[in-house]
């Protein structure tokens, strides 16, 4: 059996060996991830927990978007005063609305519905990378009432025991 490459085959051949070649390195390079965020009324596992976010700590890269999804009526999502690393943006999700937020610089984003922050409904996002634990110290100092106050007690002890905080 006889075998011919003729022109238009090999540029074919090349222009795909290319592309193929190009294109993991592209994938790569742009790649970052999508999260979500569920605000509800209560946690499908354990009905006695009421006014949440799930998950209510998420670790993410720089450049990674998370989405606040309303799944429950009567939520927001919004940073709090304090707790937004330095060159970062802050958010404030109308109220039955999704949001969505792409976070470049590392640190600690300290998140709340408002309408039930003081029922405890906190959360923490991580964003890692060079610069993270800048705002570390300032984001644990804020004061919080209610029932939020004992929340984030709770929730920076679990980010103490997932090593997200060293």
């Amino acid at each position: 059996m006889k075998f011919t490459i003729t022109r238009r085959g090999a540029l074919v051949g090349a222009g795909s060996l290319a592309a193929v070649t190009a294109l993991p390195t592209g994938i790569l390079a742009d790649a970052h991830s999508a999260h979500e965020i569920l605000m509800l009324n209560k946690d499908p596992d354990n009905p006695e927990n009421k006014m949440l976010f799930a998950p209510n700590i998420l670790k993410v890269n720089a450049g990674d978007t998370v989405k606040f999804l309303a799944s429950d009526k009567g939520h927001n999502s919004e940073t709090i005063k304090g707790m937004v690393p330095d060159g970062a943006e802050g958010w404030k999700g109308k109220l039955n609305k999704e949001v969505e937020v792409k976070l470049d610089v590392p640190g600690f984003y300290g998140f709340q519905c408002k309408p039930h922050a003081n029922m405890g409904m906190i959360g923490l996002i991580v964003v890692e990378g060079d610069g993270k634990m800048a705002n570390l110290e300032d984001a644990k100092g804020v004061k919080h009432r209610g029932k939020a106050k004992d929340a984030w007690a709770a929730l920076w002890e679990k980010a103490d025991a997932e090593g997200l905080t060293s």
